[in-house]
């Protein structure tokens, strides 16, 4: 078997030679980035740990998370109960960071080395289904961006209306896809210095929010369908990351190790999702946190409400440069002949839309609750299968077959790989019908006295994949 017979990180050209990049290639700050998904090679690589820490900081100081701390008070929570739930939301970081340690080792995108796991073909359904996804959560923090600017037009005695709003739309876009397009180096350059700047910022916020919070215990405890909702809400953000992490590690020394990468990436994401989410809280025993941005900018000192509108905007800025940029790596993935700088206008498009629809056609409060809802049961399955192949194999995979077809290693049988595929499907099914959204109620959510449960998919991906796929799936032997 090839398996057998290639260490990983060996060789790897492959049928992703048709993109790679000429020998010159380098990945420099405001330089557009001409490698895609192609295996980056050991002289090329660059940076340390600590350069992740800023990456999933910055991209985490994003105004989505006070939204989600405030949901989850909505949803009959205590502060203090709040709290805990987004505390374990953020520990789950560390999982997220771990998982960059395939990149370290393949040199390429999260989303290439799930074809270990689904099978070269296989992989096709879930690499669209993570593309549409991450595309929806660029969307969500472009419409928080945009209604920020437009409230701070308004705060500057500009005219309003829907030309104001899609001016607004425009700027939130041009700067999201501006870092995007020229690509890896420019990304982690602008996260680290626009987190110096939001950082300083939200912990005003912060201090601005925290006093005065009703930190007594409600009179009646929440019931389990609170209690449920809350975690699918706050830990839905750390998810949605789970298809991206290499994308960001692919270019690290392959000397970097797993302890260094992960204390690095998780305390980034960790601090900034859980200062936000508690200030979140916080703000929604004070205030109605209905229209979350204008909730707690009532908090606020009038001379600190227009700046309050600068850090929503620059914090959905961050995060949807992160998230725009793995989705054209995504798009060449699923088999999209173009480079990255050319993939990442489609999404761009794509986003666009979506926003005009969010912004103009419907109502944005229910259709985040609709869709963070909803997108774990796409994340956690996929999730859990990556994982525990990722387990099984002790992170070593053969680099070239990742990037070819015929009867290579993760060809399996017609390409697809069907422990991999059935896991997925079965955690997708156990989602969906534990889930419990304005879109969609499952059918077993009121037997389980109106818990969703959907998280749960996956614990059911996982472990059926590591039934199914626990006497074939071995580690690549190093290379003698």
């Amino acid at each position: 078997m090839a398996q057998q017979q290639t260490a990983a990180g060996r060789g790897a050209a492959g049928a992703a030679g048709r993109n790679a990049p000429g020998p010159a290639a380098r990945d420099a700050v405001f330089q557009v980035e001409q490698r895609g998904i192609e295996p980056v090679p050991e002289e090329e690589r660059h940076g340390s740990p600590k350069d992740l820490f800023w990456l999933w900081f910055g991209s985490n100081l994003t105004f989505t998370y006070v939204i989600n701390g405030a949901l989850a008070v909505a949803f009959g929570l205590s502060f203090w109960q709040a709290t805990a739930v987004i505390v374990i939301g953020g520990l789950s970081f560390f999982v997220i960071s771990a998982a960059g340690l395939s990149g370290i080792r393949t040199g390429t995108a999260t989303l290439v080395v799930s074809r270990a796991a689904f099978g070269m073909r296989g992989n096709f359904p879930a690499g669209v289904l993570n593309w549409v996804v991450s595309i929806g959560y660029t969307v969500v923090n472009t419409v928080v961006g945009t209604l920020a600017l437009e409230a701070l037009f308004a705060e500057l005695g500009l005219p309003g209306g829907h030309t104001a709003r899609a001016v607004a739309l425009a700027v939130t876009l041009a700067l999201t896809f501006v870092v995007a397009m020229w690509g890896h180096a420019t990304v982690q350059f602008a996260e680290r210095w626009m987190a110096y700047v939001l950082a300083v910022g939200f912990a005003a916020l912060l201090a601005f929010l925290l006093p005065g919070a009703d930190t007594s215990a409600p009179g009646t405890g929440p019931g389990i369908s609170a209690w449920s909702l809350a975690f699918v809400v706050v830990l839905a953000g750390p998810f949605s990351y789970l298809p991206m992490p290499a994308d960001y590690t692919r270019y690290l020394p392959r000397t970097t190790s797993l302890r260094s990468l992960t204390w690095s990436g998780a305390l980034g994401g960790l601090l900034s999702s859980v200062a936000l989410g508690v200030a979140g809280a916080a703000a929604a025993t004070r205030t109605d946190m209905s229209d979350s941005v204008a909730g707690a900018e009532g908090l606020l000192p009038g001379w600190f409400q227009p700046l309050f509108l600068v850090l929503v905007l620059g914090g959905s800025v961050t995060n949807s440069i992160v998230t725009l940029y793995s989705s054209s790596l995504n798009l060449q993935v699923l088999g999209i002949p173009w480079t990255r700088a050319r993939t990442i206008l489609i999404s761009a498009g794509v986003t666009a839309l979506g926003s005009l629809g969010a912004l103009f056609l419907t109502d944005f409060t229910e259709s985040l609750l609709s869709f963070l809802s909803l997108l774990i049961i796409v994340f956690a399955p996929w999730g859990g299968v990556f994982l525990a192949d990722m387990l099984l194999r002790r992170c070593t995979y053969d680099t070239e077959a990742l990037h070819s077809g015929g009867d290579r290693a993760y060809w399996y049988r017609g390409g697809v790989h069907l422990p991999g595929v059935a896991a997925l499907a079965a955690g997708i099914l156990f989602g969906a019908l534990t889930c419990d959204s304005e879109l969609w109620t499952g059918p077993l959510v009121a037997p389980l006295g109106g818990a969703d449960l959907s998280l749960l998919g996956s614990v059911v991906a996982g472990s059926l994949y590591w039934l199914l796929a626990r006497r074939t799936v071995r580690p690549v032997p190093a290379a003698l």
